[in-house]
């Protein structure tokens, strides 16, 4: 699985933080050529930087809105021009502000929505004719647990977001067979990432508690999963999705 990436292209929408940092560093740690993109072209360059001194592929900063579908076309077709295609798409651009529902603006609403969903169908649309001229064409979106399994106070627009980017991925996932393109996702639990790290030792054992394994996952965790979807070997796999959270949505209480 491992070598069936290597010199590949991959672009990971919001990589340069987080688990979409996690997942350029096992592709890149795996010898892809790793796009790193974000709306912040300091940080994707910073985030490249590291990668490149431990990774084995290359790695190249781009600055990108997942929001904005000419930010998302421009990207690609940058990407494409400087690695000469594009064979992995990562979409795993996302944020999650807490409001509760009755404070809920429609300006809360549609930030999350446009980010967390319509960023999926931008970053997909613009990659399509590059993935249309691949070997194999792989799409790996980043859910999240919740929404599509369970809830969380303050998360209903971020949950009604990662739900509806199920709905997508499987109508994409018929849409695309016929092109050797297939479209799976990653639906993380709790995994520690730089936000929570600031949250205090207490809070990142009380959340561990909660899951069966007793810790919180890695943003590699997710990266590894995302590299198998991505991976020749899953090439008959496509429009299902891989929860990662040791256990947490186990228990019924």
């Amino acid at each position: 699985m491992s070598h069936s990436v290597q010199g590949k292209t991959v672009i990971v929408t919001g990589g340069s933080k987080g688990i979409g940092k996690g997942i350029a560093r096992v592709f890149a740690n795996h010898g892809a050529n790793v796009a790193v993109v974000a709306r912040n072209l300091s940080d994707a360059n910073s985030c490249a930087a590291e990668l490149n001194e431990t990774g084995v592929g290359k790695v190249q900063a781009f600055q990108g809105d997942v929001t904005d579908r000419t930010s998302m076309q421009n990207v690609a077709n940058e990407v494409s021009e400087h690695f000469g295609g594009i064979d992995v798409l990562c979409a795993n651009a996302g944020i999650f502000p807490s409001a509760s529902l009755e404070d809920m603006t429609n300006d809360d609403w549609d930030l999350v929505l446009n980010t967390n969903t319509k960023g999926t169908f931008h970053s997909v649309q613009a990659c399509l004719p590059y993935l249309k001229n691949a070997e194999y064409g792989r799409i790996v979106i980043t859910s999240s647990i919740t929404g599509p399994v369970t809830g969380y106070p303050g998360w209903s627009h971020y949950a009604a977001s990662k739900a509806a980017q199920l709905g997508f991925m499987r109508t994409a996932a018929l849409e695309l067979a016929g092109a050797n393109i297939t479209v799976n996702s990653v639906m993380p639990g709790n995994i520690i990432t730089e936000g929570l790290e600031g949250m205090g030792e207490n809070y990142l054992e009380e959340m561990a508690a909660k899951i069966p394994m007793k810790k919180l996952g890695t943003v590699e965790d997710i990266g590894f999963a995302a590299l198998f979807l991505a991976s020749k070997e899953a090439g008959f796999i496509t429009g299902q999705s891989i929860i990662v959270d040791g256990g947490q949505i186990l228990p019924e209480n």
